[in-house]
């Protein structure tokens, strides 16, 4: 099983287990999410693409998966989704260039390239 598979059944694993156990502060941050990534005076794409950039800096590698997701989902496409990435190894310079190649890898993966 590929490191994408992995990091996705983990994901929604811990999802799941959250639900069952009916966390508060979980179900909580779901409403956020939907609030902060729901169409506004910023698309939910361009979103997105912030969200990948955080990724990148932070590192994040279920992050970035998730995010570099939606946002092909939400419209975007592959040199929106590289351009939210160069942002981020600009702002996070050469450690986020390194935390950058996950997000190439998704983006492979994301855009069948």
């Amino acid at each position: 099983m590929n490191k994408l598979k992995r990091i996705s059944m983990r994901r929604e694993a811990a999802h799941n287990k959250l639900l069952s156990l009916k966390s508060e502060v979980y179900q909580a941050f779901l409403e956020m999410e939907k609030s902060a990534f729901s169409d506004g005076a910023l698309p939910k794409k361009h979103k997105e693409l912030i969200a990948i950039g955080i990724s990148v800096v932070i590192d994040c590698e279920s992050c970035m998966q998730w995010h570099i997701e939606q946002a092909a989902k939400a419209g975007a496409s592959v040199q929106e989704v590289l351009e939210a990435v160069e942002v981020a190894m600009e702002m996070g310079g050469g450690p986020a260039t390194v935390f950058a190649r996950f997000a190439l890898e998704v983006m492979g993966h994301v855009f069948k390239q």
